[in-house]
């Protein structure tokens, strides 16, 4: 009979006392589940329970808990010194090191120790559910069980379909998430899950953008964060995270998916980490960092000078009427000429296109020559892009125009698609492709998403705010510049852009 995980006497086994052992530890005795501690190592166990005696004992004095709710949930933490003694768990959740053959030596020791109908959870963020249960005697118990750290205030766990995993131990899994206070998210067996696969989108990209030269890396993170609303920018959350531990994952994705393009590392953090340059543990990163405080980069004033007037494109007439009327709010003066003046700062609105092909295009001098990025407006952060030629002095005019109203600007060489589209097409591909692949339902990729990295929307929802066929025209722009396979446009966008419906429509 599979665990009855509403059960008020289900115990569950956890191997492994680290930070995410003690974090699963922590809400599965909060939620009333009789938890076995155990680790390999002497005393490790106990010392994890006097930490999570001092972490009940800080929630009480909060009042985020009662002193009562403490100690009946650390009555409920019992430390183990024998992998026998885990013989009454009606599920094991593993947190040991993320390596396959230790997982493999702990699993095939547990079975011979537990029930042959205890579920064997997995907490890997990256390794093959499938290949570990392969090696266990009764692989359909094995499945996986991915949360996140800090794993009480993150909110979501992955729970991962091995090739063998039978269904009762999925759904068994399913129903502890909901019980201790965690959004289950379904998915199949694939190389990053959800999270960590749809997470490629931010930081790959934006690292082609600085490996491009288009922005240094403060002005991609302040874009990214403030007109995108992302929490932290993409090389703010390399420093956070540490290159020992990105750089590894972002290499062992994009060889799991036999080189994906989608997923091509960077050579910059390759050499970064090569030189110990990890971020905040190493005091330099991207950042510098004193005493664990990162070091800020002041942002220039803008310049004083204005253009004498403004000529906009005429290429999107809803986006020239945008940028017309923003230019009389600001107090610029607008040249209305079928052609602009001689004197006339050039004013472009590209979707996916670079300033270059907009000169091109309309036939215009490129050293007066500005894109502005419309795509989510205008308010938080604009963004201005210029072309290979484009004058000292138009370029400062155009900043101090644009900043007039003390929006802040942030000017960046050229590039299709700018910065905050670029990445932002890739996001909503690669979640497209995660739905397309049927790894998980489109529902739960954003819910993963969203409570997994922090994002303001799921990539889906996301995609249908800014809309299919706009994200679907900037990653063709995109593939047709760089003649990249990067950019392809994932076929569950592609269809549903066509069809004019939300790229959270599920397939009939």
């Amino acid at each position: 009979m599979p665990p009855d995980v509403t059960a008020p006497d289900l115990t569950l086994g956890i191997a492994g006392s680290g930070a995410m052992g003690c974090g699963i530890a922590q809400i599965a005795a909060q939620a009333g589940v009789r938890v076995l501690l155990y680790d390999g190592l002497p005393d490790v166990a106990v010392q994890a329970r006097g930490r999570l005696a001092d972490s009940f004992d800080l929630l009480a004095r909060k009042g985020s808990i009662t002193p009562a709710q403490a100690a009946d949930a650390l009555s409920r933490l019992q430390p183990v010194a024998q992998l026998s003694d885990l013989s009454a768990c009606g599920i094991l959740i593993e947190a040991i090191v993320e390596n396959l053959d230790a997982k493999r030596r702990l699993f095939s020791a547990i079975e011979n120790v537990v029930a042959a109908d205890t579920i064997l959870a997995t907490n890997t963020s990256s390794l093959s559910v499938t290949a570990l249960a392969a090696a266990c005697r009764l692989p359909g118990r094995v499945a996986g069980f991915h949360f996140f750290n800090p794993v009480p205030r993150r909110k979501v766990v992955e729970v991962i379909d091995g090739l063998l995993t039978e269904s009762w131990a999925i759904e068994a899994l399913m129903g502890l998430a909901r019980r201790v206070g965690h959004a289950p998210v379904r998915c199949r067996d694939t190389p990053g899950f959800i999270v960590n696969h749809a997470g490629r989108g931010l930081v790959t990209e934006a690292l082609r953008v600085l490996q491009e030269g288009i922005a240094p890396f403060h002005d991609i993170d302040r874009i990214l964060r403030e007109a995108a609303g992302f929490p932290l920018g993409p090389f703010e959350l390399l420093d956070l995270t540490g290159l020992d531990v990105s750089q590894p994952v972002m290499e062992s994705i994009y060889h799991q998916f036999y080189e994906e393009p989608r997923f091509r590392p960077s050579p910059l953090t390759a050499q970064r980490l090569a030189a110990d340059v990890l971020g905040r543990k190493s005091g330099t990163g991207f950042y510098r960092y004193t005493e664990n405080r990162r070091e800020e980069i002041p942002e220039p004033p803008p310049p004083r000078p204005r253009p004498v007037r403004v000529w906009v494109g005429s290429a999107d007439p809803g986006l020239r009427a945008q940028v017309i009327t923003l230019v009389k709010q600001l107090g610029g003066s607008i040249d209305a000429n079928r052609r602009p003046a001689t004197d006339s700062l050039c004013v472009v609105t590209p979707r996916g296109l670079d300033a270059t092909s907009c000169c091109a295009t309309e036939s215009l001098d490129a050293t007066r020559t500005v894109a502005l990025d419309l795509l989510l407006g205008s308010n938080r952060r604009r963004t201005l892009m210029t072309t290979p030629l484009t004058s000292p002095a138009m370029r400062e005019a155009a900043h101090g125009l644009f900043a007039a109203d003390g929006v802040p600007v942030t000017v960046i060489r050229d590039s299709p698609g700018f910065i905050v589209q670029r990445v932002l097409a890739q996001i909503v591909n690669i979640g497209c492709d995660i739905a397309q692949q049927r790894i998980a339902a489109p529902q739960d990729i954003d819910r993963a998403v969203m409570l997994g990295l922090g994002y303001p929307q799921g990539p889906l929802a996301w995609g249908d705010a800014l809309g299919p066929r706009i994200v679907l025209n900037v990653l063709e722009s995109l593939q047709q510049f760089y003649g990249d396979p990067r950019y392809r446009p994932s076929p569950w966008l592609k269809r549903r852009a066509l069809l004019g419906v939300s790229l959270l429509t599920p397939e009939s």
